[in-house]
């Protein structure tokens, strides 16, 4: 399956391999069409070092943004040289490597950085579960990074200004009035419970339920002040922004930097306590507690199943460790090799999707009965998003703590692992809890 956007912006349209949904695309001032083939035409792209840019969010030229932060460095990016909008389907994620190969091996590349992260590079998004349309990736014609103390900028020839004067101001969402998604809170603890019943019965191990929450705000929504108080508070997680989904992750689903992966898993929750002694207490209850242990060992193995056989040697930590955030407490358990088997990070998070840590255990299983009980389609939310770039190296988390954003509306999601021991009350509870990062960068 092929597709291609022109750096030039001519509608072009992509073709269609035998027994697969034609491919949407879309370049810049392009329609969305679908056609029988298209030969891509070169990008024109140029990486060069700059002095440090500051605050990255801070740069951005418009509402519409592309971001991967951790910590204050990462990538932002703005404008479209190409983008591709993925069918349903198993082979989601190979349509898409295929067509960033065709695009990224004919590209005309001056790289004077030669870092992961420098030169052509695309944003993506990709769905939960096979049977959603919706996945996309993203080459943007204007990127901005830090990393390790050196920052560059990659522009892709055609594009706007790279170097904008003032952006407009972030603007406030002002009132938000919230709303119940698909299940109310007392639906979706029936379906925990249904869940509850279906596992002690020897159906599966775990499960993944997760629950939706509409927000309407009195003005559009600027992506970019969402992710400004995201990263202002919650600095540890990986904070994204890719086709109108925005959140910030804890999760990171897999780093490859040359021949070296590594991922960090999470499963196991507990809030934060008001006060040292509360929060004390609460963590050694999580470390403690063998319903979450059982919930946490399946989400590691499901892992370690994957990129096991990829590397020479892979490093499990024996126990998990705690990972606080904002509002909530995790199980964590980092996970890394040395690759000896050639694969993108975009290959590695296919490879790895869906882990126990979102769907449950056995998958299959988890899949069907997601299906069944949430009563909504997840779209993006709990799939991989990230970024990966022409040598393969990328980083992709799992959207988590996020909300899809389309003008002054936005869908927030949240979710829990269900295991024998689970109480519908307290997983509410936790999802609850984990929607508040979303509300509070909504809210201010």
């Amino acid at each position: 399956m092929t597709a291609a956007a022109a750096a030039g912006g001519r509608s072009e349209v992509p073709g269609q391999a035998a027994g697969t949904a034609k491919l949407k695309w879309t370049a810049v001032g392009a329609q969305q069409s679908d056609a029988d083939q298209h030969v891509p035409e070169r990008l024109a792209v140029r990486t060069v070092a700059v002095a440090d840019p500051g605050d990255l969010v801070a740069r951005l030229p418009r509402p519409a943004a592309l971001a991967w932060l951790h910590d204050g460095d990462g990538l932002v990016g703005w404008g479209e040289a190409a983008r591709l909008t993925l069918p349903a389907g198993e082979d989601r994620f190979t349509a898409g490597q295929k067509w960033l190969r065709e695009l990224f091996d004919d590209a005309d590349v001056t790289d004077e950085v030669g870092v992961p992260g420098s030169g052509p590079l695309a944003f993506g998004s990709f769905t939960f579960d096979p049977v959603s349309d919706g996945s996309v990736l993203v080459i943007p014609r204007t990127v901005l990074a830090r990393r390790a103390g050196r920052s560059w900028l990659t522009t892709i020839a055609g594009g706007a200004d790279p170097r904008p004067g003032t952006p407009p101001p972030l603007t406030a969402p002002g009132a938000v009035r919230w709303n119940d998604g698909s299940l109310t809170a007392l639906q979706w603890e029936q379906a925990v419970a249904a869940a509850v019943a279906r596992i002690r019965a020897g159906e599966l191990r775990k499960v993944v339920l997760a629950r939706d929450l509409h927000a309407v705000a009195s003005q559009p929504i600027d992506v970019r002040l969402l992710l400004a108080r995201l990263a202002a508070r919650s600095p540890d997680s990986y904070t994204f922004a890719c086709a109108g989904l925005v959140g910030a992750t804890p999760e990171l689903l897999v780093r490859r930097e040359s021949a070296t992966v590594s991922s960090l898993v999470l499963a196991g929750t507990v809030a934060r306590g008001g006060t040292p002694a509360q929060d004390a207490a609460l963590s050694s209850w999580l470390l403690a507690s063998a319903k979450d242990a059982e919930e946490h060992s399946y989400a590691v193995e499901s892992v370690r199943e994957v990129l096991g056989p990829l590397c020479d040697h892979l490093e499990v930590a024996a126990e998990p460790s705690l990972l606080r955030l904002a509002d909530v407490q995790h199980l964590a358990t980092p996970v890394g090799g040395t690759l000896v088997k050639d694969a993108s990070a975009l290959a590695l998070a296919a490879s790895l999707h869906p882990t126990a840590a979102v769907c449950g255990t056995p998958a299959d299983t988890a899949m069907d009965l997601i299906r069944e009980l949430e009563g909504m389609d997840r779209g993006r939310y709990s799939g991989p998003v990230g970024w990966v770039d022409a040598r393969g190296n990328g980083e992709w988390g799992i959207a988590l703590r996020c909300a899809e954003v389309a003008g002054s509306r936005a869908r927030l999601f949240a979710g829990c692992g269900i295991v024998a021991d689970s109480d519908p009350h307290a997983e509410l509870a936790e999802a609850q809890a984990k929607f508040r990062p979303m509300r509070l960068a909504l809210e201010g």
